[in-house]
């Protein structure tokens, strides 16, 4: 995993690992089972939902039809789009505003493309950016579309106040936030507790 934190941490006495990827992978578009969150500030795309609403009829998707619908999520970052399942909602970047008209419906139609391929398959498991969704592509004009974007959105920093130290191994992690409960160092655990936690690795601030 190269420089990316993982941790150990305390409940249940076993190991919780939580891996910290770089942005643009954090936030790719995947069709989550969460529904949509009904951000106070999302607007809704009555133009981008009229699109869709008629490609799910033509494709015989009544159901899809009835429930997508497209809105404009200002707090979006890196991410260009997003599509929940099984809400049927697509939330877009407003930053794509910024870059062509073709951008825009194509990662509009790779958004699409994850609904359209899991309301065709229903209640059975597929991977996001498998074989459904690049025949869903192809069948929306993108034959050759990619899981991930490229499109240069910046991200907001944010700066990393909060330090902890391993005991052991004398490990440094920033963090944003602080932790609300105990965590070891978990390449410490691994390597003399078999993985799970131990309180001996246990992280101090060493920020104070």
């Amino acid at each position: 995993m190269g420089k990316y934190l993982t941790l150990c941490q305390m409940p249940k006495r076993f190991a919780q690992l939580e891996f910290r990827f770089p942005a643009w992978l954090r936030s790719t578009s995947v069709v989550s089972q969460k529904p949509v969150r009904s951000a106070p500030d999302c607007l809704h795309d009555t133009g981008m939902t009229a699109w869709c609403q008629e490609q799910a009829l033509s494709f015989g998707l009544p159901e899809l039809a009835k429930k997508v619908q497209v809105t404009w999520n200002p707090r979006m970052r890196t991410t260009a789009g997003r599509a929940w399942w099984p809400s049927r909602g697509i939330e877009m970047n407003p930053k794509l505003k910024d870059f062509s008209d073709a951008d825009v419906w194509r990662t509009l139609k790779h958004e699409f493309a994850h609904l359209l391929a899991y309301e065709r398959c229903g209640r059975r498991h597929i991977d996001p950016h498998g074989p459904e969704w690049r025949a869903a592509c192809a069948e929306l004009g993108i034959p050759d579309e990619q899981p991930y974007h490229s499109l240069p959105l910046k991200s907001r920093k944010m700066k990393r106040k909060y330090t902890y130290a391993c005991p052991s191994c004398l490990t440094v992690i920033a963090r944003v936030r602080p932790f609300r409960r105990a965590v070891a160092c978990y390449t410490c655990c691994r390597k003399f507790n078999g993985g799970l936690y131990h309180d001996r690795f246990r992280l101090f601030r060493n920020d104070v």
